[in-house]
């Protein structure tokens, strides 16, 4: 077997452990200060990141109220036009009703005949006019009954 070297003892003097002790006390600040400065720019980035963040969702939220009042104005205009056109779909059939109507009530009237007739109440008096028509034959009919009123 191979003997081994002796090894070298290195001696300080009192100058080099000085030199050697201000070196390490040097890299401890300086990997201090650099630790500081790092935890000091990850606070700062949180805090961006969490700003960011924040503007994101107000913008999202801004677009989102922006889209949701479009759409309730397109809705809108939609319920318009539907409730525009069932009026007018509305009106025209009630136009051919009455249409139908009249013509079913002068038929009515001269196929059958009719009552019409009016009455006014004067004190203590009832006034009735009729006029009943039958076809061609016309009767009319005035009376005046007296009401009997408590005093």
């Amino acid at each position: 077997m191979m003997a081994e070297p002796p090894q070298k003892k290195t001696i300080m003097t009192e100058h080099s452990a000085a030199v050697f002790l201000q070196a390490w006390w040097r890299g401890t600040l300086v990997r201090r200060t650099l630790l500081h400065a790092a935890l000091r720019a990850w606070i700062i980035q949180s805090w961006w990141r969490l700003i960011l963040a924040k503007m994101m969702e107000k913008r999202r939220r801004t677009e989102l109220e922006l889209y949701t009042w479009k759409e309730w104005a397109a809705v809108r205009l939609q319920a318009w036009v539907r409730m525009w056109r069932i009026r007018q779909r509305y009106c025209r059939l009630l136009n051919a009703v009455r249409i139908i109507q009249v013509y079913w009530r002068w038929h009515n009237c001269h196929s059958r005949g009719f009552i019409h007739g009016n009455y006014e109440i004067k004190e203590n008096r009832l006034s009735i006019q009729l006029q009943i028509s039958l076809g061609a034959q016309a009767c009319r009919v005035q009376q005046c009954i007296a009401l009997p009123i408590k005093e």
